[in-house]
Protein backbone atom coordinates (compact mmCIF):
# COMPACT_ATOMS: atom_id res chain seq x y z
CA UNK A 1 0.00 0.00 0.00
CA UNK A 2 3.16 1.86 0.55
CA UNK A 3 4.37 1.66 -3.14
CA UNK A 4 0.80 2.47 -4.67
CA UNK A 5 0.64 5.56 -2.17
CA UNK A 6 3.97 6.66 -4.11
CA UNK A 7 2.90 5.62 -7.00
CA UNK A 8 -0.16 7.50 -7.26
CA UNK A 9 1.72 11.20 -6.19
CA UNK A 10 4.47 10.72 -8.60
CA UNK A 11 2.71 9.24 -11.92
CA UNK A 12 1.87 11.92 -13.50
CA UNK A 13 4.72 14.41 -12.88
CA UNK A 14 7.03 13.74 -16.01
CA UNK A 15 9.92 13.38 -13.73
CA UNK A 16 12.46 10.53 -14.75
CA UNK A 17 11.82 7.51 -12.00
CA UNK A 18 14.59 5.02 -10.27
CA UNK A 19 13.49 1.90 -8.73
CA UNK A 20 15.34 -0.01 -6.64
CA UNK A 21 14.79 -3.92 -5.32
CA UNK A 22 16.22 -7.23 -5.20
CA UNK A 23 15.29 -9.74 -8.27
CA UNK A 24 12.16 -11.06 -8.31
CA UNK A 25 10.27 -7.92 -6.14
CA UNK A 26 8.48 -6.83 -9.07
CA UNK A 27 10.07 -3.44 -10.12
CA UNK A 28 8.68 -4.05 -13.60
CA UNK A 29 4.95 -4.11 -11.88
CA UNK A 30 5.76 -1.09 -10.45
CA UNK A 31 7.42 0.38 -13.75
CA UNK A 32 3.94 -0.34 -15.34
CA UNK A 33 1.75 1.13 -12.54
CA UNK A 34 3.56 4.21 -13.08
CA UNK A 35 2.61 4.18 -16.51
CA UNK A 36 -0.95 2.78 -16.55
CA UNK A 37 -1.80 5.57 -13.72
CA UNK A 38 0.40 8.45 -16.24
CA UNK A 39 -1.14 11.02 -18.77
CA UNK A 40 1.18 8.29 -21.47
CA UNK A 41 -0.73 5.13 -20.57
CA UNK A 42 -2.42 5.07 -24.23
CA UNK A 43 0.79 5.40 -25.86
CA UNK A 44 3.56 2.38 -25.88
CA UNK A 45 5.22 1.16 -22.74
CA UNK A 46 8.70 -0.30 -23.48
CA UNK A 47 10.94 -2.49 -21.91
CA UNK A 48 14.51 -3.06 -22.23
CA UNK A 49 16.42 -5.50 -19.78
CA UNK A 50 20.05 -4.09 -20.00
CA UNK A 51 21.76 -6.79 -18.35
CA UNK A 52 20.33 -9.32 -21.28
CA UNK A 53 21.89 -7.00 -24.95
CA UNK A 54 25.08 -7.90 -25.83
CA UNK A 55 27.76 -5.15 -25.33
CA UNK A 56 28.39 -4.78 -29.00
CA UNK A 57 24.54 -4.58 -30.30
CA UNK A 58 23.73 -2.52 -27.23
CA UNK A 59 23.67 0.89 -29.49
CA UNK A 60 21.44 -0.60 -32.62
CA UNK A 61 19.02 -2.10 -30.09
CA UNK A 62 18.69 1.52 -28.42
CA UNK A 63 18.86 3.99 -30.87
CA UNK A 64 17.75 1.73 -33.73
CA UNK A 65 20.43 1.57 -37.48
CA UNK A 66 19.50 2.54 -40.89
CA UNK A 67 20.06 0.47 -43.95
CA UNK A 68 23.52 -0.39 -44.95
CA UNK A 69 25.10 0.94 -41.63
CA UNK A 70 26.79 -2.28 -41.18
CA UNK A 71 27.33 -6.01 -42.49
CA UNK A 72 23.71 -7.51 -42.92
CA UNK A 73 21.64 -4.33 -41.82
CA UNK A 74 19.38 -4.59 -45.08
CA UNK A 75 16.65 -2.41 -44.11
CA UNK A 76 16.18 0.33 -41.81
CA UNK A 77 15.16 -0.34 -38.28
CA UNK A 78 13.80 1.40 -35.08
CA UNK A 79 15.61 1.05 -32.20
CA UNK A 80 14.19 0.70 -28.23
CA UNK A 81 13.64 4.43 -27.53
CA UNK A 82 11.76 5.33 -30.53
CA UNK A 83 9.63 2.64 -30.34
CA UNK A 84 8.52 4.28 -26.92
CA UNK A 85 7.39 7.51 -28.70
CA UNK A 86 4.91 9.38 -26.68
CA UNK A 87 4.84 6.54 -23.79
CA UNK A 88 7.43 4.80 -21.51
CA UNK A 89 10.48 3.83 -21.64
CA UNK A 90 11.83 1.08 -19.10
CA UNK A 91 15.42 0.41 -18.41
CA UNK A 92 15.90 -2.51 -16.12
CA UNK A 93 19.33 -3.16 -14.35
CA UNK A 94 19.96 -0.30 -16.04
CA UNK A 95 23.53 -0.91 -13.88
CA UNK A 96 24.52 -3.37 -16.09
CA UNK A 97 24.45 -1.21 -19.07
CA UNK A 98 28.46 -1.24 -20.72
CA UNK A 99 29.95 2.27 -19.97
CA UNK A 100 30.59 3.50 -23.07
CA UNK A 101 26.82 3.20 -23.48
CA UNK A 102 25.87 5.09 -20.33
CA UNK A 103 27.56 8.63 -22.02
CA UNK A 104 24.90 8.11 -25.18
CA UNK A 105 21.88 7.78 -23.06
CA UNK A 106 22.77 10.72 -21.27
CA UNK A 107 23.28 13.26 -24.17
CA UNK A 108 19.76 11.80 -25.53
CA UNK A 109 18.10 12.34 -21.53
CA UNK A 110 19.56 15.76 -21.75
CA UNK A 111 18.80 16.64 -25.95
CA UNK A 112 16.19 14.60 -26.49
CA UNK A 113 17.17 13.70 -29.26
CA UNK A 114 18.37 10.02 -31.09
CA UNK A 115 20.68 9.35 -34.40
CA UNK A 116 20.02 6.13 -35.52
CA UNK A 117 22.95 4.04 -36.26
CA UNK A 118 24.75 5.21 -39.36
CA UNK A 119 22.11 8.33 -39.43
CA UNK A 120 22.65 12.09 -39.70
CA UNK A 121 19.22 12.84 -38.78
CA UNK A 122 18.37 14.03 -35.00
CA UNK A 123 14.68 12.49 -34.44
CA UNK A 124 13.10 14.27 -31.45
CA UNK A 125 12.09 11.85 -28.48
CA UNK A 126 9.24 12.60 -26.30
CA UNK A 127 9.71 9.68 -23.80
CA UNK A 128 9.29 9.14 -19.94
CA UNK A 129 12.15 6.94 -18.58
CA UNK A 130 11.86 4.69 -16.11
CA UNK A 131 14.82 2.48 -14.71
CA UNK A 132 15.35 -0.13 -12.33
CA UNK A 133 18.37 -1.81 -10.68
CA UNK A 134 19.46 -4.36 -8.03
CA UNK A 135 22.71 -2.92 -7.06
CA UNK A 136 23.39 -0.07 -5.67
CA UNK A 137 24.39 2.34 -8.11
CA UNK A 138 25.90 4.79 -5.75
CA UNK A 139 28.63 2.74 -4.93
CA UNK A 140 28.81 2.07 -8.69
CA UNK A 141 29.98 5.57 -9.23
CA UNK A 142 32.70 5.44 -6.32
CA UNK A 143 33.72 2.28 -8.22
CA UNK A 144 34.01 3.99 -11.26
CA UNK A 145 31.21 1.34 -12.94
CA UNK A 146 28.77 4.05 -13.62
CA UNK A 147 28.43 7.67 -14.41
CA UNK A 148 27.87 9.86 -12.07
CA UNK A 149 26.19 12.37 -14.09
CA UNK A 150 23.94 9.75 -15.81
CA UNK A 151 23.20 8.65 -11.90
CA UNK A 152 21.71 11.98 -11.01
CA UNK A 153 19.69 12.55 -14.18
CA UNK A 154 17.59 9.43 -13.27
CA UNK A 155 17.50 9.46 -10.18
CA UNK A 156 15.08 12.32 -9.66
CA UNK A 157 12.47 10.09 -7.86
CA UNK A 158 13.63 6.69 -6.68
CA UNK A 159 11.29 4.11 -5.17
CA UNK A 160 12.39 1.10 -2.85
CA UNK A 161 10.27 -2.36 -3.61
CA UNK A 162 10.94 -3.82 -0.39
CA UNK A 163 11.81 -7.81 -0.47
CA UNK A 164 9.23 -10.27 0.40
CA UNK A 165 10.35 -11.48 3.47
CA UNK A 166 9.96 -7.37 4.96
CA UNK A 167 6.05 -7.80 3.71
CA UNK A 168 4.30 -9.37 6.61
CA UNK A 169 0.87 -10.72 5.70
CA UNK A 170 1.33 -9.86 1.89
CA UNK A 171 2.83 -13.12 1.75
CA UNK A 172 -0.30 -14.33 2.82
CA UNK A 173 -2.32 -12.82 0.22
CA UNK A 174 -0.23 -13.58 -2.61
CA UNK A 175 0.21 -16.93 -1.46
CA UNK A 176 -3.63 -17.67 -1.71
CA UNK A 177 -4.41 -15.34 -4.59
CA UNK A 178 -1.45 -17.63 -6.42
CA UNK A 179 -3.38 -20.97 -4.75
CA UNK A 180 -6.65 -19.96 -6.59
CA UNK A 181 -4.86 -18.99 -9.78
CA UNK A 182 -3.25 -22.32 -10.35
CA UNK A 183 -5.96 -24.89 -8.69
CA UNK A 184 -8.04 -23.89 -10.96
CA UNK A 185 -5.93 -24.96 -13.40
CA UNK A 186 -4.47 -27.97 -11.99
CA UNK A 187 -6.18 -29.24 -8.58
CA UNK A 188 -9.45 -28.32 -8.15
CA UNK A 189 -9.75 -30.77 -4.84
CA UNK A 190 -7.20 -28.54 -3.14
CA UNK A 191 -8.66 -26.68 -0.57
CA UNK A 192 -6.02 -24.40 0.73
CA UNK A 193 -3.29 -24.31 2.71
CA UNK A 194 -2.34 -26.49 5.90
CA UNK A 195 -1.42 -24.21 9.01
CA UNK A 196 2.18 -25.66 8.85
CA UNK A 197 2.54 -24.83 5.29
CA UNK A 198 1.44 -21.25 6.05
CA UNK A 199 3.34 -20.89 9.12
CA UNK A 200 6.60 -22.21 6.53
CA UNK A 201 5.84 -19.63 3.97
CA UNK A 202 5.42 -16.85 7.09
CA UNK A 203 8.70 -17.93 8.36
CA UNK A 204 10.81 -18.80 5.21
CA UNK A 205 13.58 -15.99 4.42
CA UNK A 206 12.41 -16.10 0.82
CA UNK A 207 15.94 -14.98 -1.43
CA UNK A 208 13.97 -15.81 -4.67
CA UNK A 209 11.45 -13.29 -3.38
CA UNK A 210 8.19 -12.92 -5.02
CA UNK A 211 9.24 -15.15 -8.08
CA UNK A 212 10.27 -18.07 -5.95
CA UNK A 213 7.17 -18.46 -4.01
CA UNK A 214 5.02 -17.79 -7.38
CA UNK A 215 7.15 -21.39 -8.13
CA UNK A 216 6.99 -22.66 -4.89
CA UNK A 217 2.76 -22.39 -4.90
CA UNK A 218 2.50 -23.78 -8.07
CA UNK A 219 4.90 -27.00 -7.13
CA UNK A 220 2.20 -27.71 -4.40
CA UNK A 221 -0.93 -27.05 -6.17
CA UNK A 222 0.69 -30.09 -8.91
CA UNK A 223 2.27 -32.06 -6.31
CA UNK A 224 -0.02 -32.13 -3.18
CA UNK A 225 -2.11 -35.21 -2.66
CA UNK A 226 -4.60 -33.93 0.62
CA UNK A 227 -7.22 -32.14 0.83
CA UNK A 228 -4.44 -29.01 1.56
CA UNK A 229 -1.12 -27.80 0.93
CA UNK A 230 1.77 -29.31 3.33
CA UNK A 231 5.05 -28.02 3.77
CA UNK A 232 6.96 -30.97 1.77
CA UNK A 233 4.48 -30.06 -0.97
CA UNK A 234 5.90 -26.58 -1.31
CA UNK A 235 9.88 -28.14 -1.35
CA UNK A 236 10.02 -27.65 2.44
CA UNK A 237 10.77 -30.85 3.71
CA UNK A 238 14.18 -30.71 4.07
CA UNK A 239 14.09 -26.70 5.39
CA UNK A 240 12.18 -26.72 7.94
CA UNK A 241 11.16 -22.95 9.43
CA UNK A 242 13.05 -21.71 12.28
CA UNK A 243 11.32 -22.07 15.85
CA UNK A 244 8.38 -23.88 13.79
CA UNK A 245 6.18 -26.65 15.45
CA UNK A 246 3.76 -28.23 13.30
CA UNK A 247 0.36 -28.34 14.72
CA UNK A 248 -1.27 -31.62 16.35
CA UNK A 249 -3.62 -32.03 13.75
CA UNK A 250 -1.36 -31.29 10.75
CA UNK A 251 1.49 -33.96 12.26
CA UNK A 252 -1.43 -36.62 12.84
CA UNK A 253 -2.37 -36.26 9.09
CA UNK A 254 0.83 -36.11 8.04
CA UNK A 255 2.20 -39.43 9.82
CA UNK A 256 -1.51 -41.19 8.77
CA UNK A 257 -1.12 -40.35 5.02
CA UNK A 258 2.71 -41.41 4.92
CA UNK A 259 2.10 -44.64 6.82
CA UNK A 260 -0.74 -45.79 3.82
CA UNK A 261 1.45 -44.63 1.51
CA UNK A 262 4.14 -47.20 2.84
CA UNK A 263 1.79 -49.59 3.63
CA UNK A 264 0.46 -49.60 -0.19
CA UNK A 265 4.34 -49.21 -1.70
CA UNK A 266 4.97 -52.28 0.09
CA UNK A 267 2.24 -54.65 -0.45
CA UNK A 268 2.37 -53.75 -4.11
CA UNK A 269 -1.09 -51.60 -4.00
CA UNK A 270 -2.99 -54.78 -2.51
CA UNK A 271 -5.21 -53.13 -0.54
CA UNK A 272 -6.44 -56.36 1.67
CA UNK A 273 -2.80 -57.11 2.63
CA UNK A 274 -1.96 -53.38 3.37
CA UNK A 275 -4.73 -53.05 5.67
CA UNK A 276 -3.70 -56.07 7.31
CA UNK A 277 -0.56 -54.54 7.12
CA UNK A 278 -1.80 -51.30 9.29
CA UNK A 279 -4.47 -53.36 11.24
CA UNK A 280 -7.65 -51.55 9.62
CA UNK A 281 -10.77 -52.70 7.27
CA UNK A 282 -10.50 -52.35 3.51
CA UNK A 283 -13.69 -50.37 4.23
CA UNK A 284 -11.57 -47.87 6.00
CA UNK A 285 -8.16 -47.95 4.09
CA UNK A 286 -10.48 -47.08 0.69
CA UNK A 287 -12.04 -44.11 3.25
CA UNK A 288 -8.23 -42.93 3.91
CA UNK A 289 -6.84 -43.35 0.41
CA UNK A 290 -10.02 -41.22 -0.97
CA UNK A 291 -9.43 -38.76 2.08
CA UNK A 292 -5.77 -38.34 1.32
CA UNK A 293 -6.42 -38.19 -2.38
CA UNK A 294 -3.45 -40.92 -2.61
CA UNK A 295 -2.42 -42.07 -5.91
CA UNK A 296 -1.73 -45.76 -6.10
CA UNK A 297 -0.16 -46.14 -9.52
CA UNK A 298 2.45 -43.77 -7.92
CA UNK A 299 3.44 -45.97 -5.54
CA UNK A 300 4.66 -49.34 -6.65
CA UNK A 301 8.17 -48.88 -5.65
CA UNK A 302 8.45 -50.75 -2.12
CA UNK A 303 11.10 -48.15 -1.33
CA UNK A 304 9.24 -45.00 -2.65
CA UNK A 305 9.46 -42.13 0.67
CA UNK A 306 6.39 -40.02 1.38
CA UNK A 307 7.40 -37.17 -0.60
CA UNK A 308 9.52 -38.85 -3.31
CA UNK A 309 8.52 -36.72 -6.28
CA UNK A 310 10.75 -38.87 -9.14
CA UNK A 311 7.57 -40.95 -9.67
CA UNK A 312 4.78 -39.00 -9.81
CA UNK A 313 2.70 -38.81 -12.12
CA UNK A 314 1.52 -35.02 -12.80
Amino acid sequence: QRSFDQIAKVACPDGSVMITGSYGTGTELVARSFHRHSARKEAPFCAVNCGAIAPQLFQSELFGYEKGAFAGASQRRIGRIEAAQGGTLFLDEIGDMPFDMQVNLLRFLQGKTIERVGGTEALPINVRVIAATHIDLASAVKQGRFREDLYYRINVICIATPNLAERGEDIEDIAKYYFARFATLHNRSLRGFSKAAMDVLLSHDWPGNVRELVNRVQRAVVMAEGRYIQPEDLDFAHHPPRDHMMSLEDARASAEGAMIRRALSQSRNQVSRAADLLGISRVTLYRLIEKYHIRMGTLSDPHAQYGDTSRTEL
